[in-house]
């Protein structure tokens, strides 16, 4: 079962600590898979294609595509569905590699051709919110935005941006319950990946002006301030 979180919270540089120690609950946090995992758990369960069938083609997205060959073709696909129809961010709303669009999308009250329509029209899109790291810098300085860094508590170990506040299960539910919706958000983690579904994730539970900051601490390193640690 495929859920956003695990983009956000599954990606180890090392050995994941055990739940206790990072403070989630890995039962809410359930994650969403990578591509590659996306490959694998897809060629486990799923039957060989045919024999001379032609690669998936963007433009020939139907509802008869399986989610596997959709998060290929489209791989923003997985955060604009959550963001627009909460689809896939948990595990009661998550679905199988091996499943059809057109059964997600009537699992979600949602016609295919809708979804079909919406995913072709989002593709690109994700450029809209990411923010670069001397955007965040300037705002950080003014105190007009709240920096989260999604990443685990041992990247955080190694190099934080002053003022960023670790994502843990606690901040989460005090974000997405308490935080007036139009907060000023930006996201960071390593690269600027799992920061996007961050935003994704944030976006969908009513949070109207979250950012990803492109590129990441590492960017943040290169462009900012010599003096963070790169990993």
């Amino acid at each position: 079962m495929s859920t956003l979180l695990s983009r956000i919270f599954g990606r180890k540089k090392s050995e994941p600590a055990p739940a206790e120690k990072s403070g989630l609950d890995v039962s809410a946090l359930k994650p969403l898979m990578s591509p590659k995992e996306f490959a694998e758990v897809h060629a486990r369960h799923t039957p060989p294609e045919t024999p001379g069938e032609s690669p998936a083609k963007p433009d020939e997205l139907s509802g008869a595509w399986r989610m596997s060959q959709v998060l290929e073709a489209f791989p923003s696909a997985q955060r604009a569905l959550f963001q627009k129809y909460h689809i896939g961010g948990c595990s009661s709303c998550g679905y199988e590699p091996s499943d059809t669009l057109a059964s997600v999308a009537r699992s979600h009250g949602v016609e295919p051709e809708e979804i079909v329509r919406f995913i072709k029209e989002s593709a690109g899109s994700e450029k809209e919110i990411e923010i670069t790291p001397a955007e965040t810098v300037e705002l950080l300085s003014r105190g007009a935005i709240r920096l989260v860094d999604v990443r685990t508590p041992h990247e955080y170990a190694i190099a934080r941006i002053e003022g960023s506040d670790l994502i843990d299960q606690s901040l989460l539910q005090e974000i997405t319950h308490s935080w007036p919706k139009d907060t000023p958000i930006v996201t960071v983690c390593h690269h600027g990946v799992r920061s996007l579904d961050a935003a994704a994730y944030l976006r969908g539970h009513g949070m109207k002006n979250v950012r990803s900051m492109r590129g990441g601490i590492d960017a943040w390193s290169l462009l900012v301030d010599s003096n963070i640690p790169r990993y």
